[in-house]
């Protein structure tokens, strides 16, 4: 599959992200030297560089480059759906999961850009979704390609 690079994350016909992500419950969370959130489908998020998440109550902040474990809320995510995905104008990437019952118990994933590497990707068994690379340039498969 051949790449095409956006300097600014381009509107793509069908929204291939938000297809690929939203209404996939997480199956798994991992975390190690990345995070990893394999949904079903499957599709995996993962995320090499710092991240946050705020839950119903409260706002954590990670550095999976430190090694680190998830915590409690993060692993509540396991059950829940992906509601929205998207990528920021700077070439980051923000998912917000359904609440279990109300919109109170919302969470939201969000990673930044990074100037020097690429801190998330998105991808299936058969390639690529999309990746936020250095300088939050962001890498999408080419139009036509199936996302996943």
């Amino acid at each position: 599959m051949r790449n095409t690079r956006y300097t600014q994350p381009a509107p793509r016909p069908g929204d291939g992200l938000g297809a690929a992500l939203t209404g996939r419950r997480v199956a798994a969370v991992s975390g190690g030297g990345r995070l990893e959130l394999t949904l079903d489908g499957p599709v995996t998020v993962r995320v090499v560089h710092e991240f946050r998440f705020a839950g119903p109550a409260e706002v954590e902040h990670f550095y999976p480059e430190l090694t680190f474990r998830p915590t409690g809320p993060l692993l509540a995510l396991v059950g829940r759906k992906v509601g929205s995905a998207r990528v920021t104008m700077a070439g980051g990437l923000e998912l917000v999961f359904d609440g279990e019952g109300s919109s109170d118990d919302a969470a939201s994933l969000s990673v930044p850009p990074h100037a020097r590497l690429a801190p998330w990707s998105v991808f299936t068994p058969r390639g690529p979704v999309c990746a936020g690379l250095p300088g939050g340039e962001v890498v999408w498969p080419e139009p036509g390609g199936e996302p996943g």
